[in-house]
């Protein structure tokens, strides 16, 4: 159960972190929502708990801030049970002749080392408590990559490697480690990538979209509330010999 347990969800403002944060909060958990813009406040509202929810202002790419976030959600909860690396960036969608070193290094620091520098910072607190987790938000973009997604596809699959190594360095303290890898996910944010894809190309988004639903086995776009349980599921006891997995949510669109 993960009632009563303190969990920290960056990218809590929108999208697919809000929903993380929800599901946690149905399930009874105490949640920071950790993001840079005024969203967290507008979750928040949301979840209508206010007892058991610390919007807190974070930026992942500042250790500072990630460091401030942290100890003011141990202060306010006592603790910290469970860590939700969710915050991310799109990057550039463009061949990689076009792409700039400035667009490389940030979306490698939102989506790698931003995870990084969040566990770095939360890691003496899961290790102290009891049957602690950590949840990375990868993509199937980091398994089957898409074309002109260079800088996402390197980064998510990074997520990955990362998670494994965490998994192995946590394990004899109790604290599982883990990745989800969406497939593309209803939203504003998949919408834009389609967007900037069909922009890319020259074609109309609705093309766009039908060519990826093509890919997948289940020709629909993934809810993201299915993301959010199975993120509560892998925080819950039940699943605490699950660890070092990368596990799809994808309609079909990745199979390892």
């Amino acid at each position: 159960m993960v009632a009563d347990d303190t969990v920290f969800v960056t990218g809590a403002s929108q999208g697919l972190g809000r929903e993380i944060a929800i599901a946690f909060a149905d399930a009874g958990a105490n949640v920071a929502l950790a993001a840079r813009s005024d969203g967290i406040d507008e979750t928040a509202q949301l979840i209508d708990a206010p007892d058991r929810t610390l919007a807190v202002e974070t930026d992942v790419t500042d250790s500072d801030s990630v460091a401030d976030a942290i100890d003011e959600t141990v202060a306010t909860f006592g603790g910290l049970d469970c860590l939700v690396n969710n915050a991310g960036i799109a990057g550039p969608t463009a061949p990689i002749e076009e792409t700039e070193d400035g667009e490389w290094l940030e979306t490698l620091d939102v989506n790698v080392v931003g995870i990084a520098r969040t566990t770095r910072e939360a890691a003496p607190h899961l290790r102290d408590g009891a049957d602690g987790s950590i949840i990375n938000i990868s993509s199937i973009g980091g398994k089957r990559p898409y074309a002109n997604r260079t800088p996402y596809a390197a980064s998510k699959m990074g997520v990955i490697g990362l998670t494994r190594a965490l998994a192995a360095e946590f394990g004899d303290d109790g604290v599982t480690v883990n990745a989800i890898c969406p497939g593309p996910v209803e939203g504003d944010r998949i919408r834009t990538v389609f967007e900037k894809q069909a922009e890319e190309a020259g074609v109309p988004v609705e093309a766009v979209e039908g060519e990826v639903l093509e890919t997948l086995m289940i020709d629909e776009l993934v809810p993201p509330e299915e993301v959010a349980e199975l993120a509560v599921h892998l925080a819950d006891s039940d699943s605490r010999h699950v660890t070092g997995q990368d596990i799809n949510v994808s309609s079909g669109g990745a199979w390892y």
